[in-house]
């Protein structure tokens, strides 16, 4: 964690409540360019740091406009004098795509899960109409509004970023041709709505059983289908056709609050959004995978291509050649592989996480398997310097808050949770069955039991699968068992 920022952090923490922050974690990050942390102290909130003050001044203004609509969002309440950082409230960390992750995993969405689906769809309406009140659509960055020079943006990000990436020998000017003619059909309604862009269940926050919304700083005056598109074709969420059918009967309900609806003609809009919105996605999972080496956005484009491939079951006489390069796409040999079954795999991982001490050796790995993750906690402050310290464990709170209140434990484990966090997505995906992950450090007592812990617990927390704890040196087991 890049010290200036903490120390930015910690004083705007202590002006808004009084108090310096008793701890700063860094979350993982997203796949923008700003940095979030959460604060904890007499409240926990979450800072926020980005590079760019126009897209922190549209959320903190969005943040509050929507504030005053009435609808959930979290509102900042302190920001600094160059708007580079902000607070704003915490809530939380369970995600709407982790409710969806679950249900996938378990193979069924129960019905406080539709719930929450179709909750969060019929407060679509409300933002979007929202726009037609009163807001300020200066303040949207990158761009006020949905226009031909955003549209062209997309489909050459998508074209750039994804298409040319995969090898397939291209028409320029035939495709050239099909993306104007896109961009006049999708320009067809004018509307001053507000288009959210990003409405998709990863900025989606669960608390107390209701959907709150988040990352709206790139929406813009918009037509109502482009959210639409974004929520129920979101690539990883992978919704069935009747789930999908059954959310899109819940928009349209709550859309008719504000205006009649002939659900064909709709529904004949909303396709060519599902298109678009489906290129856009791939050319963002192309720079955010292939380029910045993101592996969550690589993960993901598999459940795009299957999409696309649906969509495609239907003809697109309004863009052949597009159609035809589509099609082609889809039949690549880097596509044909079959979507992984996340409850099958779920069943099957486990990993195994052990702390040791160095001056031992590093541990065996017993399933045979070899390889996995070792990191050294070596370079972390050591209470075990300490006489007082000598007879805990990274167990024992004196040790735990020694090395929280240092801190440099956390931006460790930080770092690594990301890594070994894609690692279990990617086993859990082909069907793996172990992971071995260990902590060393000087005597295996206190930074490496530490770290161990928390990571098994993070584990088990975020995925739900078997985790093996094993503090080699302090003769500890614990087994953390599978949840579904």
């Amino acid at each position: 964690m890049n010290n200036i920022i903490l120390e930015l952090l910690q004083k705007q923490y202590k002006a808004y409540t009084g108090h310096a922050p008793e701890q700063i974690e860094e979350l993982p990050p997203s796949g923008s360019h700003r940095h979030y942390f959460r604060l904890k102290g007499p409240v926990s909130l979450i800072g926020v740091r980005g590079d760019s003050t126009e897209e922190n001044r549209a959320f903190i203004y969005m943040s509050e406009y929507f504030s005053r609509k009435g609808l959930p969002v979290p509102r900042v309440l302190s920001r600094s004098a160059d708007d580079s950082l902000y607070l704003q409230e915490d809530l939380g960390n369970i995600s709407l795509f982790n409710i969806i992750e679950r249900c996938h995993q378990t193979g069924t969405f129960g019905k406080e899960d539709k719930e929450l689906l179709r909750q969060t769809i019929h407060y679509l309406p409300d933002f979007q109409f929202a726009g037609t009140e009163g807001m300020d659509f200066s303040f949207c960055y990158p761009y006020p509004e949905f226009d031909s020079r955003s549209i062209f943006w997309d489909l050459n990000y998508f074209k750039y970023c994804f298409l040319k990436a995969t090898g397939l020998s291209l028409q320029e000017n035939d495709l050239e041709n099909d993306f104007h003619h896109m961009a006049d059909i999708l320009l067809q309604d004018n509307s001053a709505t507000f288009m959210y862009r990003d409405f998709q269940s990863r900025n989606v926050m669960i608390k107390d059983q209701k959907p709150w919304f988040i990352d709206f700083q790139g929406g813009r005056k918009g037509p109502i289908y482009y959210d639409v598109a974004s929520f129920l074709w979101q690539a990883k969420a992978n919704f069935s056709d009747s789930l999908r059918q059954e959310l899109l009967d819940e928009y349209i309900t709550a859309l008719q609050k504000y205006l009649p609806v002939d659900k064909m003609h709709f529904c004949n809009r909303l396709r060519h959004f599902v298109l678009f919105r489906t290129l856009q996605v791939l050319g963002c999972y192309g720079f955010r995978g292939y380029f910045e080496k993101k592996p969550h956005f690589i993960q993901s484009i598999p459940y795009a291509i299957e999409n696309l491939r649906r969509l495609l079951q239907n003809p697109c006489p309004e863009y052949p050649y597009l159609y035809h390069v589509l099609r082609q796409l889809t039949e690549l040999k880097q596509f044909s592989a079959p979507l992984p079954s996340p409850l099958l795999s779920q069943q099957r991982l486990c990993v195994r996480v052990t702390s040791f001490s160095y001056k031992k050796g590093i541990p065996d790995d017993p399933t045979g398997n070899g390889g996995g993750f070792v990191f050294d906690c070596r370079a972390i402050n050591n209470p075990g310097r300490y006489d007082r310290y000598k007879t805990f464990s990274g167990l024992d709170e004196p040790v735990i808050r020694f090395l929280e209140e240092d801190g440099e434990i956390i931006t460790f484990l930080a770092y690594a949770y990301e890594l070994v966090d894609a690692s279990v997505r990617r086993y859990l995906e082909r069907g793996f069955t172990s992971l071995s992950v260990s902590f060393g450090c000087t005597g295996g007592q206190h930074r490496s039991v530490y770290a161990a812990q928390h990571m098994a617990e993070h584990l088990h927390k975020t995925f739900g699968i078997q985790v093996n704890l094993i503090h080699r040196e302090q003769h500890i087991e614990q087994t953390f068992y599978a949840k579904y």
